[in-house]
């Protein structure tokens, strides 16, 4: 049993009941995804509350491909999710099963179920069975084939396994109560027909076992303790329960907990709005850093620490909650904050020419390498006659409190010097293409300088050192939380802007293995692995500040 002075959720509470009573001789949850997505959020989130349960009382955890549904299946996803459970840390060592493992099990358990007269081969249309099902208002009414007798049934489903029917002219039904409250509960189907060949079985099988079904039967093969999912199961539990009573199974028996959904402010986590997004191409893949995939928050630069930092902070809940986008933003930058190096990127550059300097004069200073974190020491930077800054670091016509460089007026370089601009160069477009500085070396910073202070500090990289780089900046896919399945018209047109032109100081390349850097005033960043084989991309991670808009 767990410390008393610990703060447990009600999940939590509940299997430490059962454990303290010998309800359970050990703790075993697992997650059962189907192969037909990628992991996202919601999904991290399910995973840790089992895993954290298993891990927590010394128990098991299982990954459990619900792969009874060939039409939507791949192992493509099959590979993606493993890889994202490994890089999330949720270790399932050899505890990998599939649910297609158990078609000939879960076959048998549906043949008892047949020989108590608690199924029937049902062949009314995929219409008919709708109208016949009722309404939340109204009562359902019985199939005509529903008083079939045992060896009827069992003659017709031996037929649909045999592949005698088409897909759709027979299913095979649970025998319970059509006039139920519980619609689920209304002589569900358990099993139907497909003659799509499955990724991992081909064509040994063209019957499959519906999930509401197949799952309990799986979690009892499985040895499986607590079966935790989210509240959209919670009507569907007095079917988990009938399928294991009505199997005369022994015990113990799996017991099913639901707790509330975590969803994001302005994110969908929604599988199948998900896979809208992705086949329209209004994204770049199931990896798009706009998508709140593993596949996507790790090309983003999120780490596995500020996640589980998140879904810690989070905790579970009964009901479904809505958590704000800013708190995973805050779990990142305290995550990145002392560990990564801060370096000096211009993202929009005018070129600065410090014309008291000849052009083969070269001069490198000492900067360091993160102000949060002194054992991370300290690089050397080039210092050179032409220079990089932000375009918006300088303005001809300043505003009012406006603290950085201005015709006439001085700011310092950060690491290096005073500079005062003395003439400005345009195109034939009157833009700004060139400023002429001059720098003074008493200002070196560093040197005790207290001759005058200027008021702002800018960043800036040398133009002959500086490595070309693009930078993607990233908003909310949505301008709102979509809602309907008019997902497309919540689209933020805004949500990825490219700097194509940006420039980034040559030693940052060398002080991270892992391509996570913070960029001064810019944000935290992450190389782009997938583009940078071609080009040298960064996205951006999180800025410094919460960026998130309701």
């Amino acid at each position: 049993m767990c410390n008393e002075k610990e703060v447990l959720n009600f999940v939590d509470r509940i299997v430490g009941e059962d454990v303290e009573k010998g309800y359970t001789r050990e703790i075993h949850t697992r997650f059962p995804p189907e192969p037909n997505g990628y992991l996202h959020l919601g999904s991290a989130y399910a995973i840790n509350i089992s895993y954290g349960i298993a891990t927590k009382y010394k128990g098991k955890f299982n990954l459990r491909f619900d792969d009874t549904n060939p039409g939507k299946e791949d192992h493509e996803f099959v590979e993606a999710i493993m890889e994202d459970m490994k890089w999330m840390g949720f270790d399932y060592e050899d505890r990998l099963f599939y649910g297609s493992d158990y078609n000939e099990r879960i076959y048998e358990y549906a043949i008892h179920l047949i020989k108590k007269g608690k199924a029937f081969v049902c062949n009314l249309s995929a219409e008919e069975l709708r109208e016949y099902r009722g309404t939340l208002k109204a009562p359902g009414k019985n199939s005509p084939y529903r008083e079939r007798s045992v060896e009827e049934n069992l003659e017709l489903f031996e037929k649909m396994k045999r592949g005698e029917f088409k897909e759709g002219e027979a299913v095979l039904r649970a025998k319970i109560d059509m006039s139920s409250p519980n619609m689920n509960m209304r002589d569900p189907v358990i099993y139907r027909i497909s003659y799509i060949p499955h990724y991992r079985t081909g064509n040994e099988w063209c019957i499959y076992p519906m999930y509401d079904y197949a799952h309990p039967i799986q979690d009892y093969i499985e040895g499986i303790s607590h079966s935790l999912c989210s509240n959209e199961f919670k009507d569907h539990r007095p079917l988990y329960e009938w399928v294991l009573n009505e199997l005369d199974l022994e015990l113990p028996k799996p017991r099913q907990i639901e707790f509330g959904r975590m969803n994001l402010s302005g994110v969908v986590t929604s599988k199948r709005y998900l896979k809208m997004l992705v086949a329209s191409n209004e994204v770049d893949g199931w990896d798009d850093p706009r998508l709140p995939t593993i596949k996507g928050m790790r090309r983003r630069g999120y780490t596995r620490e500020a996640l589980l930092d998140f879904l810690g902070e989070i905790g579970v809940a009964r009901a479904d909650t809505l958590v704000d986008a800013s708190m995973l933003e805050n779990s990142v930058r305290k995550n990145l904050k002392a560990k990564v190096p801060s370096v000096m990127a211009v993202l929009d550059p005018i070129k600065v020419v410090i014309t008291n300097l000849a052009e083969e004069d070269l001069e490198y200073l000492t900067v360091e390498n993160n102000p949060e974190n002194e054992e991370m020491g300290s690089r050397e930077i080039p210092f050179t006659r032409e220079l990089y800054i932000e375009r918006e670091d300088f303005e001809e016509n300043p505003p009012k409190k406006y603290n950085r460089l201005t015709l006439g007026g001085e700011v310092r370089l950060k690491g290096a010097y005073f500079i005062k601009c003395n003439e400005i160069i345009k195109d034939e477009k009157g833009d700004v293409v060139e400023l002429r500085c001059t720098y003074d070396p008493e200002t070196k910073s560093g040197s005790g300088f207290t001759g005058r202070k200027v008021k702002g500090t800018i960043h800036w990289v040398s133009a002959k050192y500086g490595v070309p780089c693009e930078v993607r900046l990233y908003e909310n896919l949505f301008n709102e939380s979509p809602s309907g399945d008019d997902l497309f018209k919540f689209i933020n047109p805004n949500s990825l802007e490219v700097k194509s032109g940006a420039v980034i100081e040559p030693e940052a390349l060398r002080l991270d293995e892992e391509g996570r850097y913070q960029f001064i005033r810019h944000g935290f960043f992450f190389k782009d692995e997938k583009i940078s084989k071609e080009k040298l991309v960064f996205n951006r991670t999180v800025a410094l500040k919460s960026s998130y808009k309701k």
